[in-house]
């Protein structure tokens, strides 16, 4: 059974194996590293269905953290259902990408991975609350306080700053999800189940998760884009059975596909297989 308490020892063992950028930063690694790593666990039963690559290693969450955020939201009440609050954008977002400009609720939120709505959901709960959710999930490092004197933490610390969680983690707290002990309301639950993406894979199975994509950082704390990763993080259910899993690449070649992408496209086709041991 993949629990949390298992993972800390894991993860000392594997920084040796990896650099750490400046202090409040996410797990960086070497130059020539590349490497994929899957996580698959039956989420009735704890058993491991499938495990490669260093699944015990900690690296930012990036979108994949509305997930729990999504939670978060529906919990509080700052989130109402899966169409309520809409949003509007506001020119002091500042993003770039013109997908992101448009009135938001928490489907199009968690289908077109909409930052800003996360940074509005996390100034709406405050940094108090915030940390405490974090905290109770068990959520990775449990690291929220962002970049390094920017005092950034309630709307950065998941994009590629002081949040790090890994693979082994991320499908614990799928589990935990679906096993309804995050201490959360019924409507929580309910609200999250119905508001995240679903994929129709091979031989009946539907996927439903969350993709995450971003990089790495270097050793004084700036984007190293050489360095690309993706995740995507979730649980495959079929008749009545439902399998956790988590997919982590980094440096996967440059394109103008995202890692998540990369990441979900690839735990699509393959998951299937995989689920069958």
């Amino acid at each position: 059974m993949i629990d949390r308490r298992q993972f800390s020892k894991g993860f000392a063992l594997a920084a040796g194996a990896a650099l750490l950028g400046g202090p409040g930063f996410a797990s960086t690694a070497l130059a020539s590293e590349k490497f994929v790593s899957t996580v698959l666990v039956d989420v009735e039963s704890g058993a491991a269905i499938h495990r490669e690559g260093p699944a015990e290693r900690r690296f930012t969450p990036c979108s994949t953290f509305k997930f729990p955020l999504a939670v978060m939201g529906f919990d509080s009440g700052v989130l109402i259902d899966p169409h309520h609050p809409r949003w509007d954008y506001r020119p002091e977002f500042q993003t770039t990408m013109e997908l992101q400009k448009k009135a938001t609720d928490p489907t199009i939120w968690l289908k077109d991975s909409i930052v800003w709505y996360s940074q509005e959901l996390t100034r709406k709960l405050g940094e108090a609350r915030f940390h405490d959710y974090v905290t109770a999930f068990g959520y990775g490092n449990e690291n929220v306080y962002g970049n390094p004197g920017k005092k950034d933490g309630l709307t950065q610390s998941w994009l590629m700053s002081s949040l790090a969680i890994s693979p082994d983690e991320q499908v614990a707290f799928v589990r935990r999800f679906l096993d309804r002990k995050l201490g959360v309301s019924d409507h929580a639950y309910e609200a999250t189940l119905a508001s995240l993406a679903q994929y129709p894979a091979e031989d009946g199975w539907t996927l439903h998760g969350k993709t995450g994509s971003g990089f790495l950082r270097d050793a004084k704390g700036a984007i190293d884009r050489s360095k690309p990763l993706g995740w995507f993080v979730g649980w495959g259910e079929k008749d009545g059975r439902k399998i956790a899993f988590a997919r982590f690449n980094l440096g996967n070649e440059r394109a103008k596909t995202y890692g998540g992408m990369i990441a979900r496209d690839a735990m699509v086709k393959d998951f299937a297989r995989l689920a069958a041991g």
